[in-house]
């Protein structure tokens, strides 16, 4: 069953084309990284995703019905977005951005706050200020917020890129989980991970999709090495693969 499906959409910004007719659908579980160069359009095709941005022309629907069409309240229940960077209005608590998103959730399960903490390791944090927050604990406690809500849509644009490697590996493998039962798409800076933890790989340059294709099948395609402009080494390991890049001869 498709519940979320892009067609022909073209974003244009001050001049510049960022998406150029780029149509894929998802369904009602996987997940899925998307990958490509620095420019690629990547932030833009989640944001447009969810919602939050209107393409110049094409369209998103959500089900059976236009995504433009439906209230942001709605729209919010169904679809959690998780930005690279994120700044609230007012400086407040963990604890208070928490509780804010567990308010969001039509249905709360008792212990689902104390879950939340406990996966992310927020127990120390509560009382902390967002201005008084790492990077890395910011990224833990955005993605808390957001997946307290238990959306049945999660799009994320680079959620682990400010944390340590312990916590990347933890946010990534716990994203990747949550495929098997909700619709997860992700955008990926580390290729590693997104070829070992994810199912499917959307793999975008200048704007366009170049490949959709399973990660198994696509890790070997020349079309990647390509997008990126250098030459890769695959090293298959025992939890997924290696990629070393090399520049390729001017």
């Amino acid at each position: 069953m498709t519940v979320l499906a892009a067609s022909h959409l073209v974003v244009k910004r001050n001049g510049a084309t960022l998406l150029h007719d780029v149509s894929l659908s998802f369904g009602d579980t996987g997940s899925v990284a998307v990958i490509g160069p620095n420019g690629a359009g990547k932030s833009t095709l989640l944001k447009v995703l969810a919602g939050l941005e209107k393409p110049t022309s094409g369209s998103v629907r959500l089900g059976d019905r236009d995504l433009a069409t439906i209230s942001n309240a709605a729209r919010a229940r169904t679809i959690g977005f998780l930005p690279q960077h994120f700044e609230p209005h007012w400086d407040l608590t963990v604890r208070q951005l928490l509780q804010l998103g567990a308010e969001r959730a039509t249905r709360l399960a008792a212990d689902a706050l104390d879950r939340i903490r406990a996966q992310f390791e927020l127990g120390g944090l509560d009382g902390r200020r967002w201005s008084t927050l790492s990077g890395g604990e910011r990224a833990r406690v955005l993605l808390a917020t957001v997946l307290v809500v238990d959306p049945p849509i999660l799009l994320a644009d680079e959620p682990a890129a400010a944390l340590d490697i312990r916590h990347r590996l933890d946010v990534i493998q716990a994203l990747s989980v949550r495929g098997r039962e909700r619709l997860l798409v992700v955008v990926v800076h580390d290729l590693d991970l997104a070829f070992s933890a994810f199912e499917r790989v959307v793999l975008l340059a200048d704007g366009e999709i170049v490949a959709d294709e399973p990660a198994a099948r696509l890790i070997g395609d020349p079309r990647l090495d390509s997008a990126f402009g250098v030459r890769f080494e695959r090293m298959r390991v025992d939890d997924g693969w290696l990629l070393r890049a090399r520049l390729t001869p001017a």
